[in-house]
């Protein structure tokens, strides 16, 4: 009997394998945050393995379940499944470990290379990155990144720039796939209302590339990646609500118009209309604002896998801040004070590559820009145009990587100022600027290890005549896991005050220009070294660079010399910016990863007064130090995440109106944190909640006002000397006058927030 019953389990042993062999399964691997497929991930089932094909699909066939399946691609985190049955195609949703290990980046060279094989050091920022601590615009997203800080330049309007290692907005260019979308007006509002959902990364390049990209690159560049049309999620929504009642929607959804063409169509729209006045000025503390942005993108496929596409955006935004009391009856009057502006813009951006046998690309931008202001009974109503077409040929020829472009912009503005008036005619005269350039660039493999890039730019400015930018930049592989780079280059600037700076443009002081302005110049070293660590249970990147840029002329505001004047002219002397900045990413098997980075400068200006008294002085609203930091853990037993994000300041020089005024002539060091939880809701709903500002930091604390007499914004009351000084009266004890620009931090206290994303990928 006992015979009989071995023989059966043998039987019965040896038939279970037949049953459960011969099972095909079948899946799609995706990353997680952004939705796309993943091409070339190593899907492993017992001893057989495969590799995901273009789609991010994989099939695995005579598989016995059940089964432990392994999933792994490099740059994240390894995924491991229990398989019991085929029944349903699986999706398999992928974790970066970091985007930054071997990044395709565009921004450094112009051309598509790996970020380790770059010569020029580039930061990539992912949407992952930003969604730790999340916002309604990429302008304030830009906080989180080291030596980047978003400056507010007004405490009415609350416009305002991107600092880049303490150089002002004007000194960085942004782009959208490398187009140039903002110059002079849009500097203010192009990082705003683009959504969120259609960006692939940011690359961030700090120091001059005029060499590249002309001028308004002479401090750095913001590229902004849009995904591409046939990869994205079929759609993808993200809701936001703060107990300030702000309101944020971000959406997209992708689409097929046609044959063979890819579409991706985004939306975002952002609200806030609740009148906030906590420090008790009888003043807004955050201006109201409603702003919409529609972006459609067209990915076109062609023959021999050539490029071509075309990108259409609108932006309208109406905003306004001042007297609590004001709405837009008062608009210009001198009744209450308020600052209203209507923005309208329109971009197009597209690309085509030539159908010949070279690599030619040609590159196009426009961009129509309409502005309407009041600032207080002051108007400021412009139109600006811009036009930019880039032909590149991109040629490798033994160890040399050519590129050669031809390049050429025309800029039309308009307003109604003096800057666009003739003075002898004294009739309205729009400014017409063609700016034709060529640019060079060979990047030479040396060795193995070593590889030089030299480039150069020449451009011809009708005013200023020939411009000439060289650059040079020298990588040398220690490792694979270490680098480092050398960089050195010219950068230039042609300065339009009224176009692109705020302060030139409120109604609180008259705009002085001793003399013509000519353009800015500098030349800037950098070096830059990056470090790799990986082990069973970590990895770490760490990246130091050190900077030095030298300006011949700098155009800077003088706000002390007379307080109801903001005066400009030239620098009788030279700009110093040098620093050091150091970040560090890492991240743990236990799902601990972050992010820290810490950023020391020292700008200073060297002029030498009419008296022949040479000055040397620290540039105003620059901090000598910074930090950021993003901290994440993941509690896989209930899948909720926690983000902690923040940033910390170092005193800034101030402007002050008289030698009476009490505020503080240093800001003090202060941090903005942040804490968000989020939790994902099966394959395609996340939820997320938080409080940002957990410190309830705000400007106001510790000053006795901000905004200098609120209560007179017209000065009707305010006496002034034969100099135009404002003398102390008792009405005026601190011989003030009205003015808005003693401001350097984002002037909103604590508040929650809480949100919603839905991505559907197929």
């Amino acid at each position: 009997m006992c015979i009989i019953i071995r023989v059966v389990k043998l039987v019965l042993i040896s038939c279970v394998p037949v049953v459960l062999t011969a099972q095909t399964i079948t899946g799609t691997v995706w990353d997680s945050f952004s939705g796309e497929r993943l091409t070339g991930a190593v899907v492993t089932a017992g001893n057989t393995s495969v590799l995901t094909n273009e789609q991010g699909r994989f099939v695995l066939e005579n598989i016995t379940l059940p089964v432990t399946l392994v999933t792994s691609i490099t740059g994240y985190r390894t995924d491991t499944l229990q398989v019991t049955d085929n029944k349903m195609s699986l999706h398999i949703k992928m974790t970066s470990l970091s985007r930054q290990l071997d990044d395709v980046v565009v921004t450094g060279t112009m051309k598509a290379v790996s970020r380790t094989n770059s010569p020029v050091p580039v930061e990539v920022y992912t949407p992952q990155f930003f969604r730790r601590n999340p916002t309604p615009s990429i302008f304030d997203a830009l906080q989180q990144v080291n030596g980047v800080r978003p400056q507010l330049n007004c405490n009415v309007c609350n416009t305002g720039d991107i600092h880049i290692n303490g150089l002002e907005g004007p000194y960085t260019m942004v782009l959208i796939d490398g187009m140039p979308i903002v110059s002079s007006l849009s500097t203010v509002y192009g990082l705003s209302g683009i959504p969120n959902s259609l960006v692939e990364r940011i690359e961030v390049v700090k120091g001059p590339a005029s060499s590249l990209y002309g001028s308004e690159a002479i401090g750095g560049l913001i590229n902004i990646i849009t995904k591409n049309p046939a990869k994205a999620p079929l759609v993808s929504v993200d809701v936001m609500a703060t107990s300030w009642q702000e309101y944020n929607v971000d959406a997209a959804a992708k689409y097929q118009p046609f044959k063979k063409t890819s579409a991706l169509l985004g939306m975002n729209y952002f609200s806030f209309n609740k009148i906030y006045d906590k420090n008790g000025d009888n003043f807004t503390d955050v201006t109201l604002q409603n702003r919409i942005s529609i972006f459609n993108k067209y990915q076109f496929e062609r023959a021999g896998n050539r490029a071509a596409g075309i990108a259409i955006r609108y932006i309208y935004e109406d905003r306004w801040g001042g007297d609590v009391r004001w709405n837009k009856q008062f608009r210009g009057g001198d009744s209450l004070y308020g600052e209203s502006i209507y923005t309208a813009r329109w971009e197009l951006i597209g690309n085509y590559q030539l159908p010949v046998r070279e690599k030619i690309m040609f590159s196009y931008s426009y961009n129509n820009h309409r502005q309407r202001s009041a600032y207080g009974t002051h108007l400021y109503n412009a139109l600006q145009q811009v036009a930019f077409g880039q032909l590149t040929w991109d040629k490798t020829i033994g160890r040399h990587d050519l590129l050669a472009g031809a390049v050429f912009r025309y800029t039309w503005y308009d307003d109604n100022t003096t800057a666009t008036m003739d003075t002898i005619t004294l009739q309205n005269r729009p400014d017409k600027t063609p700016l034709p350039g060529i640019l060079l660039q060979d990047q030479i493999k040396l060795t193995g290890r070593q590889e030089l890039l030299l480039g150069a730019r020449w451009d011809h400015h009708p005013v200023h005549g020939h411009i000439f930018t060289p650059r040079a930049a020298w990588k040398y592989t220690l490792s694979p896991n270490d680098i480092i780079r050398v960089n050195a280059g010219t950068g230039f600037r042609v300065v339009n005050l009224f176009t692109e700076d705020h302060a030139a443009l409120t109604g609180a002081r008259a705009v002085v220009i001793r003399s013509t302005l000519k353009p800015e110049r500098s030349y800037n070293a950098n070096i830059n070294y990056v470090k790799k660590i990986y082990t069973t249970n970590w990895w770490l990147t760490l990246d130091a660079s050190v900077w030095y840029t030298y300006f011949t002329n700098r155009i800077l505001p003088d706000y002390t010399t007379n307080v109801n004047q903001i005066i400009y002219d030239n620098l009788n002397g030279h700009a110093v910016s040098k620093g050091i900045s150091l970040a560090a990413e890492f991240g743990f098997t236990n799902s601990l990863r972050g992010h820290i980075g810490s950023t020391f400068m020292d700008v200073k200006i060297t002029n030498t007064d009419h008296d022949g008294n040479r000055q040397t002085s620290r540039q105003l609203l620059t901090e000598r130090w910074s930090g950021t930091w993003s901290l994440s853990y993941t509690f896989r037993p209930l899948a909720i995440n926690i983000d902690y994000t923040g940033n910390i300041y170092g005193p800034m020089l101030l402007p002050l109106l008289s030698p009476l005024d009490p505020r503080k002539p240093l800001s003090p060091v202060w941090s903005i944190q942040n804490i968000q939880f989020s939790k994902k809701l099966g394959a395609s709903w996340e939820v997320y909640a938080g409080i940002k500002n957990l410190l309830n930091w705000t400007p106001a604390k510790g000053t006795p006002f901000l905004i200098a007499r609120t209560n007179d914004p017209f000065d009707k009351h305010v006496q002034f000397d034969g100099n135009g000084q404002a003398i102390p009266t008792p009405d005026n004890p601190y011989g003030l006058t009205f003015d808005p620009n003693y401001v350097y931090a984002p002037n909103q206290g604590m508040r929650g927030f809480a949100g919603v994303r839905y991505t559907l990928t197929k």
